[in-house]
């Protein structure tokens, strides 16, 4: 039977991102109806394409399962930043492949707008150090009702300055149809039971392999939502929209450790596995600063950018974060059974 909750958890993957994707289509006209520039346009659209994480959250709260959303939280913001950064130079490669235009009117390497690390990278490490505070100290380790809180007001801060911040983008004319809202209800019912096969599929496959429901989030339900992000990545970068494709990562996963906090802090999940927490909170804080690092180094004019070699050491970072996670694991393991 475990083979069939694989395959369940990869259609519910995909349900849930086509779901979210129906939730952004709105909030992607307001974007262009008041003409906020890429970079702000994804804390905004992020609303709808992050939905899935506080879907996820939601049912792991309603079924007693709160190890397994905290988690998919922490692992799947490890592992996004560098496939979405893979994925995107990937598209950039293609694109310039099948251009008329020479390499030197394409550029080198995949371009970011500047703004974009202030406005997404830089305010998304200062939530991550938030919700470290928040779970990590002896006195109050975990999450309590007014951790929520005060993750839900961080996230309102972070919009408002990123829409304040990203002002004076092009305008255009947005209509609406009634088929529009269809599938955004849709969405909602496809959101809605993919977050439940979600985590239902890792309680059973993480209880037939023997795994804590922390590392279940963490190996299996993270990975899983990553996936879809895969092909997100690829298409819209390769309909030129670069900047909104790589950052939007950010925005995802800053209202994944806010908003999506709320449920979880409903109940007031307890950090257990601490050792494996510390671990994984060391990678999520690396990932954005080794971003910002990599990008910086390149920079142009308005933008920065990455190339092959940068690409290489986000995934390094990556091979890092599992041998290091594993190695924990193995020595708790060893602990215990002593």
């Amino acid at each position: 039977m475990t083979w069939v909750w694989v395959v369940g958890l990869v259609l519910a993957a995909f349900a849930t991102r086509w779901g979210a994707e129906q939730l952004a289509a709105p909030l992607k006209a307001v974007r262009q109806r008041y003409g906020f520039t890429g970079a702000a346009g994804g804390p905004l659209v992020a609303l709808g394409s992050a939905s899935p994480d506080v879907g996820i959250n939601v049912v792991s709260a309603a079924t007693g399962a709160g190890a397994v959303g905290l988690g998919s939280m922490l692992g799947s913001t490890v592992v996004s930043i560098p496939i979405t950064v893979a994925v995107g130079y990937a598209a950039f490669r293609k694109n310039r492949a099948t251009s008329d235009k020479k390499p030197a009117e394409q550029g080198e390497g995949l371009r970011i707008e500047k703004s974009a690390v202030l406005i997404d990278a830089l305010p998304y490490l200062a939530v991550v150090a938030l919700f470290a505070v928040l779970i990590l100290p002896p006195a109050w380790r975990g999450l309590q009702p007014i951790d929520g809180l005060i993750a839900v007001v961080a996230y309102v801060i972070y919009l408002g300055q990123a829409l304040f911040r990203g002002r004076g983008g092009e305008r255009g004319q947005v209509s609406w149809s009634g088929k529009q809202t269809l599938l955004t209800l849709g969405g909602v019912a496809a959101l809605a039971v993919g977050s439940y096969v979600l985590v239902t599929g890792t309680q059973q496959i993480g209880s037939a392999l023997g795994l804590a429901p922390l590392v279940s989030g963490l190996f299996i339900t993270a990975f899983m939502t990553a996936l879809p992000q895969v092909f997100t990545t690829w298409s819209v970068v390769r309909s030129g929209q670069v900047t909104s494709g790589i950052t939007s990562v950010f925005a995802d996963h800053t209202m994944t450790f806010t908003l999506a906090v709320l449920p979880l802090a409903i109940v007031t999940v307890p950090v257990q596995n601490y050792p494996v927490v510390l671990t994984v909170m060391a990678f999520v804080a690396l990932m954005p600063v080794l971003f910002a690092v990599l990008s910086y180094r390149r920079e142009r004019h308005d933008s920065y950018g990455f190339i092959l070699r940068d690409v290489v050491m986000l995934g390094g970072a990556l091979i890092a974060y599992l041998l290091c996670t594993a190695a924990v694991l193995f020595f708790l393991a060893g602990a215990s059974g002593r």
